[in-house]
């Protein structure tokens, strides 16, 4: 084997190697950002790690909302076949309120309840900014 053979090789092994670690870093930091959707009805079946985090949604039921002295909120969301209990610290979305639809990103207790850390408010599908909502009206009159 040639000098220029050894070389080209050394050089090929090189670019794998390097590529191989990039391709790994870039999954690693992936997969700790990639957060699963449960339903109620999931979260029932399936069997998740309490360690891990992920995101579960729902329907508020009417009822349901408890607020606590200390920002703390206890709210039960279903997906109409199964129910699930979260619990979350902090200030609530606006949006937020019974019968709509929310997600919470969190992690599942031991007892079963959610222990959310984040809770996005859904609105429906006819939402439109305000904003839009004013020029929509002001081109209908003209």
């Amino acid at each position: 084997m040639s000098l220029v053979h050894q070389k080209r090789i050394v050089l090929v092994l090189t670019i794998v190697i390097g590529l191989s670690v990039g391709i790994g870093l870039v999954l690693y930091a992936l997969s700790q950002n990639i957060h699963l959707f449960y339903t109620p009805s999931q979260l029932a079946t399936d069997n998740v790690s309490p360690q891990k985090k992920i995101r579960v949604g729902g329907m508020v039921i009417v009822g349901s909302v408890k607020h606590r002295d200390d920002l703390a909120v206890e709210f039960t969301i279903t997906d109409f076949k199964q129910e699930t209990k979260i619990r979350y610290r902090g200030i609530m979305p606006d949006l937020f309120k019974e019968g709509q639809g929310i997600v919470a990103l969190g992690k599942l207790s031991t007892n079963g309840e959610f222990v959310a850390e984040q809770v996005l408010a859904k609105h429906d599908e006819n939402y439109m900014p305000p904003e839009i909502a004013d020029l929509k009206k002001q081109s209908e009159k003209t």
